[in-house]
């Protein structure tokens, strides 16, 4: 095993040098090719890599660089399709599926979705989305498919971004009233975000372990006791494509599931209710393992619809 997981970080560089060697990012066939080549590269699970161990500081220095070209290669890819889907004459939203990977979305927000009921015991009203980009796809699902009745609030700190966004919802009778956008860094969204019975924060807001822990410790000073924050991270070989939250970041915070998908959907997800509402009693234990220095990492929940919680709590409990 050793020997493979060698060859395939070894792989994962050789695509690195190609890819930070492009003289553009935004799509091409080149640019197509080399990224939809890294992400086959790095979906398998059945895998020991463990990037929080890596000990080589050339591959740790390509992964945080890899990462940073990911998320600009994805937010051109994003407003490209925008661009395209959002020139059409009908209602835009007709034309998600040119983009592609819609399906991808639609599978990951349906998780997101089900994970969220298993752990909220109202339909919420209000939802932020931080970070939601030129082709804001999980709110747009969320409001379409799962959440008829609730309001999506969508944050980015990038205006042109949030004009193309608009216009994919701007001729839709429903959306158009639901999908609320707003241009500001994180950082300086204070009032107002203890509104939100949920808030989604995506995995491209801070894109390195310094960044992510910042907008997450301003969240936590301004969400409303009990409110729902949903992140995304990564996990083995899928770590070179996007960071990694761990349960150690989240200060303030109860952890109630982190889930790793095996599928083609990349990112893992990670479910947490800030400290403080009428949620919190009985949850020292999870708090103390929340501010674990080590081993924070090891803590994977297990999906299980008649036992989630049980099992996410045996979990917490073996790492003590």
């Amino acid at each position: 095993m050793a020997c493979e997981n060698n060859l395939v970080v070894k792989q994962i560089m050789d695509l690195y040098s190609q890819i930070s060697n492009l003289e553009s990012l935004k799509p091409s066939k080149n640019v197509d090719t080399l990224f939809g080549q890294l992400v086959s590269t790095c979906l398998p699970t059945d895998t020991d890599i463990d990037v929080t161990k890596l000990h080589d500081e050339k591959v740790k220095d390509m992964r945080s660089h890899l990462i940073k070209l990911c998320g600009e290669a994805e937010g051109y890819l994003e407003q490209h399709f925008s661009t395209i889907i959002g020139s059409f004459e009908d209602n835009p939203l007709n034309h998600l599926h040119i983009f592609p990977y819609y399906n991808n979305y639609l599978k990951l927000s349906k998780l997101e979705f089900d994970l969220l009921a298993q752990h909220t015991s109202h339909v919420p009203t209000k939802i932020a989305f931080i970070g939601s980009g030129p082709m804001p796809l999980t709110s747009i699902v969320l409001a379409k498919f799962h959440l008829p009745n609730t309001t999506i609030h969508n944050f980015d700190i990038d205006s042109q971004a949030n004009t193309l966004a608009s216009s994919l919802v701007s001729r839709d009778p429903d959306l158009s009233e639901r999908m609320i956008f707003h241009t500001t860094d994180v950082l300086n969204a204070k009032e107002g975000l203890d509104q939100y019975d949920v808030v989604f924060l995506a995995a491209l807001v801070g894109m390195d372990k310094e960044s992510k822990v910042k907008a997450i410790e301003h969240l936590e000073k301004h969400m409303a006791p009990g409110a729902v924050l949903m992140l995304r991270s990564a996990h083995g070989l899928r770590a070179f494509l996007y960071p990694i939250v761990d349960s150690c970041d989240l200060k303030g915070f109860e952890v109630l599931t982190i889930y790793h998908p095996s599928d083609d959907v990349v990112n893992s997800v990670v479910v947490a209710r800030k400290l403080g509402g009428s949620s919190e009693a009985g949850s020292s234990q999870i708090e103390r393992c929340v501010i674990m220095p080590c081993n924070c990492s090891k803590i994977h929940a297990i999906m299980n619809s008649r036992g989630m919680k049980k099992n996410m709590i045996e979990e917490f409990s073996a790492i003590e």
